[in-house]
């Protein structure tokens, strides 16, 4: 983390300029060469059953390399924004976007044409407490808005390490009060640290009895389980996230041991909105959704589990390439109007 890139051989298909700018190289001169770099990166992959969930894996290592938490800080910022620049697609034509402050913090405002008054999503963005913004999930929340026709509030929270626990939870929530003295009727959400940042909301929200949310929409969040069994274990090295990253991001993040950084700390689950969870199969984090729906059930809580066996964490960017990964995020989609506009879970597995 501390290294400087100069000092340890750079990846391919990475080089390295001056100023310590890191880029994607240009394609080997010979055919061969291109030839073999495929095929390595091909062969890592071929044991994935699902070929859209390889074809993003192989495209991502463009843009990121699999050893990505050990560079600097910066350079993990520049691989990110590279990485989410490329799979990004245009905002919807029925979507409307206003970039705005709640609460003293830098949002998006995501709005479906003539819709409104429509109930709010507040979306947390996910990158380990370190990367991402407004942009990084832009196309996610504009289709979010566009499908489930509600309004979505993205949040641009601060990161760590410059900024650790309670920063970016502290932005988060007082963005949540912010819009929710204009609209009382709201679901939080968010994918992998977004996800932990919206479960939180949910606990300090019910702590404080308002706002009253109506749902949270968690998907791949990383909740504070145990890491030493069960997912963390056996998808160790899992493809696009380790147990290993997980335990730096968590390292980085310094939130100790209060439930607001990891919500399964939280002893009481009582009175807390129902939960759409969504957990990848090949990811550490996949058992922190079962853990989390489970003792929502047992403090009667709704909670609804869709396990998808076949994919990655961060798949929500391969929606478009893989067929289980647009169907999850259709019924992602489905959940957020669901919970949105009725305050229910949908019925059944969608």
């Amino acid at each position: 983390m501390q290294g400087i890139l100069a000092r340890r051989p750079v990846p391919a298909p990475f080089i390295l300029l001056s100023m310590g700018e890191l880029v994607t190289c240009p394609q080997p001169r010979t055919r061969a060469a291109r030839r073999s770099i495929l095929n390595e990166t091909e062969q890592k992959y071929a044991w994935l059953e699902d070929p859209g969930i390889r074809d993003f894996l192989i495209a991502g290592e463009r843009f990121y390399p699999p050893d990505a938490v050990s560079f600097t800080m910066a350079e993990q910022r520049v691989f990110y924004d590279r990485y989410c620049a490329h799979f990004r697609k245009t905002r919807p034509a029925g979507v409307t976007a206003t970039d705005v402050a709640h609460g003293g913090v830098p949002c998006r405002h995501y709005r479906p044409d003539g819709a409104a008054g429509a109930p709010l999503l507040l979306y947390l963005h996910g990158g380990g407490f370190v990367v991402g913004g407004l942009d990084s999930h832009d196309d996610i929340c504009a289709e979010l808005c566009e499908g489930a026709r509600i309004d979505v509030v993205a949040v641009d929270y601060r990161l760590a390490p410059e900024h650790p626990f309670p920063a970016a939870f502290e932005d988060c929530w007082a963005v949540l009060k912010a819009v929710a003295s204009v609209n009382a009727e709201i679901i939080v959400g968010g994918d992998s640290a977004g996800g932990n940042l919206a479960a939180a909301l949910a606990l300090k929200a019910r702590d404080e009895q308002a706002p009253r949310l109506k749902g949270q929409v968690l998907i791949y969040p990383g909740l504070g389980g145990d890491m030493s069994k069960g997912s963390y274990v056996v998808q160790a090295h899992a493809p696009g996230l380790s147990t290993a990253d997980v335990q730096y991001y968590r390292d980085t993040y310094k939130g100790g041991d209060t439930k607001f950084a990891e919500p399964l700390r939280e002893t009481d689950y009582r009175g807390l909105p129902p939960a759409f969870l969504v957990a990848a199969g090949l990811d550490p984090l996949h058992d922190d959704c079962f853990d989390y729906a489970a003792r929502l059930r047992a403090a009667g809580v709704e909670a609804q589990v869709r396990d998808e066996p076949l994919l990655v964490h961060a798949f929500l960017r391969a929606r478009n390439m893989s067929a289980p990964a647009r169907r999850s995020f259709d019924a992602i989609i489905a959940a957020c109007a669901s919970l949105a506009h009725s305050g229910r879970l949908p019925p059944g597995r969608i």
